[in-house]
């Protein structure tokens, strides 16, 4: 326990959700996120997503056909987003003049690529200047947000 502690304690730049600090364990039947990464120093933020899990195939085991497929954890804790100018101010700003702000939690895929979408929609991210994104790109079918609500 003290371990687990002092790994979310002294992890820098955590994600935080809701103000708290956000980790492996929060996740529970997540299956990603919308999130906000933003600039202290001058207010520009970046609007995107990040899946929790991945599947990770490994070739079949020896003398069988089928590869062998594991649900392993991506790099969301150390993600900074995929902006080449917000990549650019990290480095030249550092880290510490930064947060990260996990905005919604999705539960299935579909989810969460429409929900990026209609962040970064409803919030004009091409039309501000304050902003670091400069693409919205999605392809989304109808299947996979049919269970999807909207509250408006």
């Amino acid at each position: 326990v003290w371990l687990e502690f002092r790994r979310v304690l002294f992890r820098p730049y955590p994600w935080t959700y809701n103000g708290n600090v956000f980790d492996s364990e929060d996740i529970l039947d997540n299956y990603g996120f919308i999130y906000r990464i933003t600039n202290t120093t001058n207010g520009h933020d970046y609007v995107g997503r990040k899946y929790f899990t991945t599947i990770k195939k490994r070739p079949p085991l020896k003398g069988k056909k089928n590869k062998r497929r594991e649900t392993v954890e991506t790099d969301w804790k150390e993600y900074w987003g995929s902006s080449p100018r917000l990549q650019e101010d990290i480095s030249k700003l550092g880290r510490d003049k930064f947060t990260r702000e996990i905005i919604h939690l999705c539960k299935s895929r579909g989810e969460t690529n429409y929900m990026e979408a209609y962040y970064q929609f409803t919030e004009g991210v091409l039309l501000r200047e304050n902003n670091y994104n400069g693409i919205i790109q999605i392809k989304l079918g109808k299947n996979s947000v049919k269970d999807l609500k909207i509250n408006k």
